[in-house]
């Protein structure tokens, strides 16, 4: 049986205001990730039949294991200019009447990993959501690629940023396939429904995040690490250039996180995508950034490669923790010893003894 386009219409690509991941078809995301009408964020699902088992061998889940992902280059020295840019200026965001950002200037180096670090609310998330577009700022502009964000038609950024929110929920029942088909509404028209194109993009996400074996699995019946696949599957087939994560490892215990983490480094180096994540964890901020941007109460307090701004001194300003910070044996980046009240350097006559 043939794969059938998708049942719903796609979204008119003329309204200028609208969340460029979840406006496309069914109206507003709700806090936990899903639309207004019971579906994820990311719009129509792949199609709305994908029939029994006698579907061809190639269609997402059914395919031959074949050659695994090609091998992942080093990491570039430097922005990529050929890639979009993303960059904030002037940045006021408040939710109604408390201010959370203000007078926020920030470029993202395209290409690379930027991560956001700082204590809790601090502006971390605020931060990301207007970036996305998911948050009208009260005065300045986000410019992609030297264009307002909130300027541009929905289709158009959803080409070109992906957003993957904080614990996203898929309706019960919902499976992997289907979730990551969603990702391809920006790229479908009235007169463009679903196609090989979309089919392709769908199979290689799936094999990209090693999801193929479990495409045909409910979301709901996968494990917290698997979800977390599943959802960045979702948003590598939507395809664009910058990809933006909130807190990706939430909930996730630490082998699930390295692995989510190691995914999204391949996706970056493989596929030149700019990824701006928010993380909690400074150390693991540290292993798998090119860039990180230090925060607190609502300002960037610095930013860099991690190896050259994290300090102790940073850290007991954005944080209000005292720490060693010393060389993280495997990785080469910096790793934060923190220092608590029970916790505290030993002299180093009593390390002899």
């Amino acid at each position: 049986m043939t794969l059938k386009p998708p049942s719903w219409p796609a979204a008119p690509a003329d309204i200028p205001d609208a969340d460029p991941v979840s406006d496309r078809l069914t109206g507003d995301t709700t806090t936990d990730g899903t639309t207004t009408d019971g579906g994820p964020a990311g719009g129509s699902p792949a199609r709305a039949d994908r029939g029994g088992s006698d579907a061809p061998a190639g269609r997402p889940g059914q395919q031959a294991a074949g050659p695994g992902p090609a091998p992942v280059p080093s990491r570039p020295d430097r922005s990529d200019p050929g890639l979009p840019e993303l960059r904030a200026s002037g940045l006021r965001l408040a939710y109604d009447n408390t201010v959370i950002v203000d007078d926020l200037d920030l470029v993202v180096p395209a290409g690379r990993i930027s991560v956001i670090v700082g204590a809790n609310a601090c502006g971390k998330s605020t931060l990301l959501r207007a970036l996305a577009r998911l948050l009208r700022p009260r005065a300045g502009a986000v410019h992609l690629d030297g264009r307002s964000i909130h300027a541009m038609p929905t289709r158009q950024v959803a080409r070109q940023l992906g957003i993957l929110p904080q614990s996203p929920v898929a309706p019960s029942g919902l499976t992997v396939v289907d979730l990551v088909g969603r990702g391809r509404s920006p790229h479908q028209t009235w007169w463009r429904q679903w196609s090989t194109a979309d089919e392709q993009a769908v199979t290689e996400a799936l094999r990209a995040t090693a999801m193929l074996e479990l495409a045909d699995r409910p979301v709901d019946e996968l494990s917290g690490g698997q979800r977390q696949r599943a959802w960045i599957a979702m948003a590598v087939a939507q395809g664009t250039p910058v990809l933006l994560l909130d807190e990706p490892t939430t909930f996730l215990d630490l082998a699930h996180q390295i692995d989510v983490l190691d995914l999204v480094v391949d996706l970056n180096r493989r596929e030149k995508r700019t990824v701006v994540m928010v993380l909690h964890d400074l150390n693991q901020a540290c292993r798998y950034a090119d860039h990180v941007i230090a925060m607190r109460a609502g300002r960037i307090v610095t930013q860099g490669p991690p190896a050259e701004v994290v300090t102790a001194e940073l850290v007991e300003e954005v944080f209000g923790l005292r720490c060693q910070v010393v060389t993280d044996p495997v990785s080469g980046t910096p790793l934060v010893i923190p220092m608590g009240r029970h916790h505290s350097p030993r002299p180093a006559a009593a390390l002899k003894s």
